[in-house]
């Protein structure tokens, strides 16, 4: 007889299990666990959550979740499942995580914090005959999701599984095909983004055993371009087919479908190596860029570090520049959504209402375009922040809303996309969250290492925080890794030089800005405060009042982000020093 404390229902159960669990554990243990915490943390619990899910049990490398519906079940394993993709794709093949799902519709029996029955066990069989990334379901979850979902399946027939008395039909979720991700949309032709080829370093030394170096720089300058979401990195296959031939350029490009060829050579002489690469522009066959590293042969490996990231910093600053040349010469509604993109940032960092409106057209263009679009919902996020931080806006805390909204879908779209982390550490520090800032900083700089708008931005973030001399040496490691740096690179070295107290040197940094708005006059005029050059305070505190007539120190230290509240003092009272009105507010915000 049946136990009266059992509850029998219908129910969507969901069952993953880890591929090759045993065979990783055996390789790394420790690292093994620890990304597969960091996958549960970041990625599949807030999906299950957000799905509406139940997570029943875990069995340390799976999952037995109930969900109320079978959409609810099946969109939370694409998700899981075309995220984790784009997770792996930069990780060797024998060291990736991978899951299996398996999904079915049927009679569960719940007893106390567990479930049984027949609805469990076809969905623990069914987990088991999914590839490897990929979904089985039962025919039951089939029709239930017919009409429903834009998903394509296809007919794997009738399954005979493991300790079930009867044959079933099942599916497999195709996840190349998911048209839903485009909202009904098309994907415009338009909006690809550059596509760039890493031609094979030609071995020009004469030596045989130089050519492992050569072919090793190239594989590196491949595998770091390719951390950069903005660009599309032709593969290495393609690339070393033309290994050892005499092929133009232009033709090798228009061969791989790519617009930018990187091209170079390597030469020893002696104890001494000399590298040369120079960026070119297929379409006009010119140069875009060149550069030249001649170094000595002590470690051959540390130079191949030291050449791959001062080529993968500065690559996409120069494709970027000449992609926002072209834009300038098209008509706006000509931009293809990738333009749009640079257009909108380079209007946002005019800091200006009328700016930031314009920057928002473009970026509600580029999303047009392509929906799916990661970048653009992330940078329509920061614009949209710029209002909120200024008050652009009519409705704050609606435009903190979308804000947030934007920031989401961005990372749904696109997880692993550095600067997606990058912009959402800035605005959860506008927020004053500070361990959020902390988190996605942190994980920009674990996807992306070379970008130098992440290592600039992890300065200011440590100066916010108080260590503001590891601050400066994460700026100067900015210019260092891009030598083009944006002009606003001096307006944070500068901050973090001041709050180091280090007033001589950051007074010298804001004096290279060659349009200093209000705040960096505010910088100067404290700093020299504090180097008892009152003239020159004084000279600076009119600029301040003649750029923003209505400002109060109490009112500007409000816009400021310190941790502690002895920097905070510090800035403030050398303001105050400076001759700068310290009037309070009349109303508390």
């Amino acid at each position: 007889m049946e136990d009266l404390g059992t509850v029998r229902r219908l129910a969507a159960v969901f069952a993953t299990d880890m591929v090759g669990f045993s065979r990783l554990m055996g390789l790394d243990e420790t690292g093994t666990l620890a990304r597969l915490k960091t996958h549960r943390i970041e990625l599949i619990d807030p999906c299950i959550l957000k799905n509406n899910g139940h997570i029943i049990k875990s069995t340390g490398d799976g999952l037995l979740v109930e969900f109320n519906s079978v959409t609810d079940a099946v969109s939370s394993a694409v998700e899981i499942q075309k995220r984790m993709a784009k997770r792996n794709t930069d990780v060797p093949s024998d060291r990736r995580i991978e899951f299996r799902i398996g999904i079915n519709l049927g009679d569960i029996i719940i007893d106390e914090d567990d479930i049984f029955g027949d609805g469990v066990n076809i969905a623990a069989r069914l987990e088991s005959q999914a590839e490897t990334g990929g979904i089985c379901i039962s025919r039951s979850v089939h029709d239930q999701l017919e009409g429903k979902v834009d998903l394509e399946f296809i007919d794997l027939g009738l399954l005979t599984l493991k300790n079930i008395d009867r044959p079933i039909q099942a599916y497999s979720v195709s996840l190349e095909n998911r048209r839903t991700e485009t909202y009904g949309a098309p994907k415009d032709p338009d909006a690809e983004k550059p596509v760039i080829a890493v031609l094979p370093l030609v071995n020009m030394s004469g030596d045989p055993e130089q050519e492992f170096f050569a072919d090793g720089l190239t594989e590196d300058i491949l595998t770091q371009l390719s951390r950069f979401r903005g660009l599309e990195v032709i593969s290495r296959t393609s690339s070393f087919a033309y290994k050892g031939k005499t092929v133009s350029v232009p033709t090798v490009a228009r061969e791989l479908g790519a617009r930018y060829a990187l091209e170079g050579s390597v030469r020893k002489v002696g104890n001494r190596v000399r590298i040369t690469v120079q960026l070119i522009d297929a379409e006009t066959d010119k140069h875009i860029w060149a550069e030249k590293f001649d170094r000595d042969l002590e470690d051959i490996f540390a130079i191949q570090d030291e050449v791959t990231t001062a080529i993968v910093a500065t690559l996409p600053s120069r494709v970027e520049a000449v992609s926002q040349e072209r834009a300038h010469r098209k008509r706006p509604e000509n931009l293809a959504a990738y333009e749009c993109v640079l257009t909108g940032k380079t209007l946002h960092h005019r800091s200006n209402r009328e700016a930031n409106r314009q920057a928002m057209e473009m970026l509600d263009r580029a999303i047009k375009i392509d929906p799916t679009y990661a970048h653009a919902h992330a940078w329509r996020a920061c614009v949209l922040g710029q209002s909120w931080v200024h008050d652009w806006c009519d409705d704050r805390d609606a435009t903190w809303d979308e804000v947030l909204a934007e920031l989401e879908m961005a990372r749904r779209f696109d997880d692993d996309d550095s600067d997606v982390h990058r912009i959402l550490a800035a605005t959860s520090l506008a927020h004053g969250d500070f361990d959020q800032c902390l988190y996605h900083q942190n994980r920009a700089l674990a996807l992306n290492p070379n970008d130098d708008l992440i290592v600039v931005q992890q300065g200011e973030l440590l100066s916010w925080l108080g260590q503001a001399e590891d601050g400066i040496n994460w700026i100067l490691k900015a210019m260092r890794l891009n030598p083009y740096f944006p002009e606003r690179f001096w307006n944070h070295l500068g901050r973090a030089q001041f709050v180091a107290h280090r007033y001589e040197e950051s007074v010298a940094s804001f004096r290279k800005l060659s349009a200093p708005d209000f705040t960096h006059h505010a910088f100067l005029a404290a700093g020299y405060s504090y180097l008892g050059d009152n003239v020159a305070a004084g000279g600076h505190v009119a600029a301040v009042l003649k750029l923003s007539p209505e400002f109060t120190v109490t009112d500007y230290m409000e816009t400021l982000h310190y941790k502690h509240s002895s920097d905070m003092d510090h800035h403030r009272q050398g303001l105050i020093n400076a001759g700068l009105p310290e009037l309070e507010p009349q109303t508390s915000r």
